[in-house]
C-alpha cells in the first residue's frame, strides 16, 4: 500500500511539476507597434543636413512621385505645428491583455525611439517641438541610457514587456508628434 502510494505521489508530482513547467515562459501573442516616416534621402543624406547614410528610405519610388518629406518640409511642418502625419507609429491606440509583449518595428527610413513617457510633450531636438517643453524622459536624448535603450533604428525593431495595467504613453523622443497609447486590460 505505501508503495502505491508514493507511485502515486509521484505521478501527481511529475504531472504537477510537467504544468509548471509548460506554463513557464509561456507569453501572450506579440502586439505590433509600426514606426512610418518618408525621408527623402537626397535632403537628409547631404552633409550640411544629417549626413551620409542616415536616411535609408526603402521606397525610394516615392521619391519621384512626391511622397517623400525633405529635410527642410520637415523641420517647417513641425514648426508650423504641422509635422508630417505620415511619420507615425500605427495603431494610434492598441488594446492588449496584460502580460502581452508589444513590438515596435521600424519600416521608416530613419531612426525613432519608442519612449514611453508619463504625459505627451517635446522631444530632444527643440526646431521639432512645435513649442513645446521636451518631457523629462525624453530630454537628455541618447546620453540618457534610458533613451538609447527605446531606439529603434531603420529595418529593426523593440520589444516592450511587463506593462502593468492602465495606459501607457509612447512616443518618438525625436519626433515628438509620433505618439501612440498602449491600454492594458
Amino acid at each position: 500500500m505505501t508503495n502505491t502510494l508514493m507511485k502515486l505521489g509521484l505521478v501527481a508530482s511529475c504531472l504537477l511539476f510537467g504544468g509548471m513547467m509548460e506554463d513557464y515562459g509561456h507569453h501572450a501573442t506579440p502586439a505590433q507597434v509600426v514606426a512610418l516616416d518618408e525621408c527623402d534621402p537626397a535632403t537628409f543624406n547631404l552633409p550640411s543636413n544629417v549626413g551620409p547614410g542616415f536616411c535609408k528610405n526603402v521606397a525610394l519610388g516615392y521619391t519621384a512621385l512626391g511622397y517623400t518629406t525633405t529635410f527642410s518640409k520637415l523641420f517647417a511642418e513641425a514648426a508650423a505645428g504641422t509635422p508630417d502625419p505620415k511619420w507615425d507609429f500605427e495603431p494610434d491606440t492598441l488594446k492588449v491583455d496584460e502580460g502581452t509583449p508589444i513590438i515596435a518595428v521600424n519600416e521608416g527610413g530613419e531612426p525613432h525611439t519608442f519612449t514611453e513617457v508619463a504625459h505627451f510633450g517635446g522631444g530632444f531636438i527643440p526646431p521639432l517641438n512645435d513649442g513645446e517643453t521636451a518631457v523629462p524622459e525624453c530630454a537628455a536624448g541618447f546620453s540618457s541610457v534610458a533613451v538609447a535603450r527605446t531606439r529603434i533604428l531603420q529595418g529593426s525593431q523593440l520589444q516592450v514587456t511587463g506593462l502593468s495595467k492602465g495606459e501607457h504613453h509612447f512616443q518618438c523622443c525625436i519626433h515628438p508628434w509620433m505618439r501612440m497609447t498602449v491600454v492594458v486590460k
